[in-house]
């Protein structure tokens, strides 16, 4: 397991990356969990005895990396949580394509589609029935290349694949992501999805904090 990478930690708030492939919390797996792996840092870099309060305010796919928030108090974790809720966090993620959008398409725009989870196969599907929920995604290319698309991608709401989702509805399924349709994995069985940047407000201070995860590498091809 590679060594945590700290972005920021205060009394309320512990900024991390999280490698693609780990998961936030601990699954079925057994692999060693991002939030584990985060307790016991602040155990070891705080001498603190016995267990340590970690709260789990947000969490990422599996397969994607990028910046992970957790709350080190309880009141933390209650006024994050909450901020996450009323989608006051602006959030930036990098999305890389294999394919191309086709000729003449717009190069940004909004996507607002209802999403259902289809939670016995852990998929989400398009369409408007009985809970499904509203998604809005901001995205435009940034680069296009012969080996594919990258795309900047802001979601104004948090459902479950959301970006995953419209990528792949709008022909531009995300490298690697086997299940909305990519033809075949990438070689650490991640997805070419990475949470870029989180700015939000300190839950106890008027401060706003912005962060950002270093890039993967195929954020340059």
């Amino acid at each position: 397991m590679s060594k945590l990478e700290v972005l920021h930690v205060d009394n309320h708030v512990l900024v991390v990356v999280k490698p693609a492939c780990q998961p936030v919390v601990p699954d079925d797996s057994g692999d060693d969990s991002l939030f584990e792996q985060a307790k016991e840092w602040v155990k070891k870099e705080y001498n603190k005895p016995g267990d340590v309060f970690l709260g789990v305010v947000h969490r990422l796919d599996r397969p994607v990396s990028g910046v992970v928030v957790f709350a080190r108090t309880s009141k933390g974790a209650s006024r994050l949580s909450a901020a996450w809720q009323r989608h006051e966090v602006q959030k930036t993620y990098l999305a890389w394509s294999r394919a191309t959008l086709k000729e003449g398409v717009a190069q940004e725009g909004e996507w607002r589609q209802w999403l259902w989870k289809d939670r016995g196969r852990n998929r989400v599907i398009i369409g408007q029935r009985e809970g499904a929920k509203e998604a809005i995604t901001l995205w435009k290319v940034l680069r296009v290349t012969t080996k594919g698309t990258l795309l900047e991608l802001q979601p104004k709401t948090g459902r479950a694949h959301q970006l995953r989702v419209a990528c792949a509805s709008m022909g531009l399924v995300l490298a690697g992501d086997l299940k909305y349709g990519a033809e075949q994995p990438l070689r650490d069985r991640s997805v070419g999805l990475h949470a870029l940047s989180l700015e939000f407000k300190h839950p106890t201070k008027d401060d706003v904090l912005c962060f950002t995860a270093p890039a993967p590498s195929w954020a340059g091809e």
